[in-house]
């Protein structure tokens, strides 16, 4: 009997200082890991939000520049090329494909880039004032900021297009859009630049 209590080990809890120890070494390591957490999702919320919006300028430019090179004539005959200007441009485009062409204006406001169609209507036919649909087609658009003209326009020589020019000179269209959800922060700045050739004209000159 004797030997067996000299074999059982004697247990004991902690103490109240190394409860006190053992405590604060947790709290220390939970917000050392908190702020490493919080410091990877501030660094990566920004790297997703810009690819993003960088994706969604993509999408809108590709859609620009297919619309712009089916430009055409007016269901009433009014010449393809309406509106051009630095952010705003407008034009006649049959970009669904069917039986009618639609009025399309990409306009630069502020920083949203926006598209609206007009579906041509009535008997003889004609393009209301007020848009059919009305989409974003990219946001955080820093154009205006930088002063660069999101629309470039060149003749049918390639000249670039002056004072003079009209919307019945031009052949050839840049479109450029710079895209950065922080401006604060230049590297996340990306700029998408393409071009279209107004290939339903080159007959018409």
């Amino acid at each position: 009997m004797k030997m067996l209590l000299l074999q059982q080990k004697k247990v004991r809890g902690f103490t109240l200082i190394e409860s006190v120890v053992v405590t604060a070494l947790f709290a220390i390591m939970s917000l050392v890991v908190g702020e490493s957490i919080a410091s990877f999702y501030r660094l990566n919320g920004y790297t997703v939000a810009q690819a993003y919006q960088v994706s969604n300028a993509r999408e809108g430019m590709n859609q620009l520049v297919q619309d712009l090179r089916e430009m055409t004539f007016a269901d009433n005959g009014t010449f393809p090329l309406a509106v051009m200007g630095d952010n705003i441009i407008g034009f006649y485009s049959d970009i669904d494909r069917d039986s009618s062409v639609e009025y399309i204006e990409y306009e630069l406001s502020s920083t949203t880039l926006e598209k609206r169609i007009y579906n041509a209507t009535g008997t003889p036919l004609t393009y209301g004032s007020i848009p059919d649909v009305a989409v974003a087609v990219s946001e955080y658009v820093q154009n205006e900021i930088q002063s660069i003209p999101t629309f470039v326009y060149y003749d049918g020589v390639g000249q670039l297009a002056t004072a003079t020019s009209t919307v019945t000179d031009i052949r050839y269209i840049q479109a450029s859009i710079i895209v950065n959800i922080d401006p604060i922060r230049d590297p996340g700045e990306f700029l998408l630049r393409s071009s279209a050739a107004l290939r339903n004209l080159k007959n018409t000159q």
